[in-house]
């Protein structure tokens, strides 16, 4: 089932989600509405508070980015592998390498893409969808959108690295899509 996806300004976007065991209710049917919404809004990634849950799950598939690159992107990321998979109760060991710039996009704040700083590379520690134990490092294009719906966890958004000036200039924006003055080809649920 597609969700509708969380609107900037919903304060579920700003709270720290709970960890989950392997009980919790209907997972695999939630897990299989995050991969559906996802796709339905043509995301590469979605955080469990993008849809009005508060847990600590998040879904990623870089695989179709890595299979459509052209051959500028080819060249800029040589070893770039893409994945499909679910992220249950993550955690970062440590984030390596320089910032690298790279103009992010957020489902849950349409319509403003902006250059985000980001290390080049994370490791971070997971379970799947079986509760199975992982440990893994991820870099370039697929590290970055795990650092992104990882921060959603964390009740971050992209636009919270932003400097200062180059926040009051998107403001306006900001506001317009907390109002509900946005039009997108999925459904969102606004703040209340």
């Amino acid at each position: 089932m597609v969700l509708p996806v969380v609107a900037y300004g919903h304060p579920i976007l700003r709270s720290v989600s709970k960890e989950i065991d392997k009980e919790y209710e209907d997972l695999d049917s939630f897990i299989e509405n995050l991969w559906e919404t996802m796709y339905h809004t043509n995301g590469v990634g979605l955080a469990a508070p993008q849809v009005n849950k508060s847990i600590r799950v998040f879904v990623v598939d870089t695989e179709q980015i890595v299979e459509n690159f052209d051959e500028e992107d080819k060249e800029e990321y040589p070893d770039e592998k893409g994945i499909k998979q679910v992220f249950i109760n993550p955690k970062i060991i440590a984030k390596n390498g320089d910032l690298w710039s790279y103009n992010e996009g957020c489902l849950s704040i349409p319509k403003v893409r902006e250059d985000i700083k980001r290390e080049e590379e994370v490791e971070i520690e997971y379970f799947d969808a079986d509760f199975k134990k992982h440990r893994g490092v991820f870099s370039g294009i697929t590290g970055r959108v795990i650092l992104h719906e990882f921060d959603h966890l964390n009740g971050v958004m992209f636009i919270d690295y932003l400097p200062s000036l180059k926040k009051r200039l998107v403001g306006k924006k900001l506001k317009d899509i907390e109002n509900g003055k946005v039009k997108v080809n999925y459904r969102m649920l606004f703040k209340k």
